[in-house]
């Protein structure tokens, strides 16, 4: 491939699995995956349809019901390119968060806009913290198996991020006079 785009390795990985349609991939980085990956229709697809043409993965059009049904699945050369990957040592790490983008712009709205935008961080953040807590119980059931422990890890890194952040809300809020 000319240039490797991360979520052709999402892809890749999510295929090493099963084969899915392009609304599995999509229902798939919506699930667990969306805690630290992001993706869309509008960048699946066309990914999609560039690693076919580059032969890491192939499409199967069938029929079920009447209706058409397009899976894909991955190649031998799908497979190596993820193995390549994974075994690259660079490692893009980017934190974007758009409540501290507005936090470190605070400054030019009142403090209770600030404060506000920080509850809303907190709340949105205990509720995945809570999908995360439910993931790795269910999780730990199945540490047997090779994948979970990796599927563990991550959500393991969720859950203690998670709550950092959390703790880091309840000082933020503390500074800016909350009590």
């Amino acid at each position: 491939m000319a240039r490797e785009r991360k979520i052709d390795m999402v892809i890749l990985g999510l295929l090493s699995h099963e084969d899915l349609t392009g609304y599995d991939i999509k229902k798939r980085i919506d699930g667990a995956i969306r805690f630290f990956w992001k993706g869309s229709f509008g960048n699946i697809y066309p990914a999609l349809k560039e690693m076919e043409n580059h032969g890491l993965i192939v499409k199967n059009d069938t029929s079920v019901g009447g209706r058409e049904r397009i899976t894909y699945c991955i190649t031998k050369d799908g497979r190596e390119a993820l193995k390549k990957w994974l075994a690259d040592e660079q490692a893009g790490n980017e934190l974007r968060y758009e409540t501290l983008l507005k936090l470190f712009f605070g400054g030019a709205a009142k403090r209770e806009v600030t404060i506000h935008n920080i509850d809303l961080f907190e709340a949105q953040i205990r509720q995945e913290l809570s999908l995360l807590r439910k993931y790795r119980e269910e999780l730990e059931k199945y540490l047997d198996a090779e994948d979970h422990i990796y599927y563990y890890l991550t959500v393991s890194f969720g859950i203690d991020t998670y709550e950092a952040y959390l703790k880091w809300c309840a000082k933020a809020k503390k500074m800016l006079g909350v009590e």
